[in-house]
């Protein structure tokens, strides 16, 4: 049986690298696209070195991936900025990976996606609005009008997207020192969100037993949103 074949962005590290582990355990031939290398030493892995803000570079890069049966949207940065003082450049660049990159990657692989096909999008909490992270929060809001409606498009075909929306999460992002001088709140569990917790999820809703979930921004957030 030929295995199934999934592509997920951001595969050097922090979720995007959690998500491919799991989906390589679970079987899943796995094309990797990411800037960065990617540690990750599989057979069944596929590194493409590609800047996603780069439009012209993304479409040769998928146009050598002939079909997928799951894409995960895993890729992104912060750049922050109090109102007044903000990059337009960074924000036009979060815009580019998070919104223009994602939409471009279904554009192109969710036509030839089969019954049982999945798209799953991560977001962030912040999408809902934070102060200094307007660029940032915009990009991911962005995320759910994506999201609900190719959900609406593609549920007559047994395709279902979904977004996974994590707080702060344990990746080398959180240390990042372009994110700003405010350190990231700890969630009432007392720890931050870990990578593979997002990508248990993300795996979940890849599976058969989700099929009857779409269109649905999924928090994890570890009590910060209560």
């Amino acid at each position: 049986m030929t295995p199934p074949v999934a592509l997920v962005t951001g595969t050097s590290s922090g979720i995007g690298a959690a998500i491919c582990r799991s989906l390589l355990d679970a079987g899943f031939r796995v094309h990797g696209f990411d800037r960065a290398p990617t540690k990750l030493n599989d057979d069944r892995f596929h590194p493409v070195a590609v800047e996603l803000d780069d439009m012209a570079a993304l479409r040769k890069a998928m146009a050598g991936i002939a079909q997928v049966d799951v894409l995960v949207h895993a890729a992104g940065f912060m750049r922050v900025a109090a109102l007044g003082e903000g990059d337009m450049q960074a924000a036009a660049a979060m815009w580019a990976v998070h919104v223009a990159a994602a939409m471009a990657l279904a554009e192109h692989f969710a036509p030839g996606m089969q019954a049982g096909g999945r798209i799953v999008l991560i977001g962030s909490r912040t999408a809902a609005g934070a102060a200094g992270r307007s660029a940032y929060a915009a990009s991911k809001a962005a995320l759910t009008g994506l999201a609900r409606s190719w959900a609406k498009e593609l549920a007559p075909r047994g395709i279902t997207v979904n977004i996974i929306a994590p707080g702060a999460t344990d990746t080398p992002m959180l240390a990042d020192p372009q994110r700003g001088h405010v350190p990231p709140q700890r969630p009432p569990i007392g720890r931050f969100i870990m990578p593979e917790e997002v990508a248990a999820l993300a795996t979940f809703l890849i599976s058969p037993a989700a099929a009857a979930i779409t269109g649905q921004t999924i928090l994890i957030c570890g009590g910060a949103s209560l």
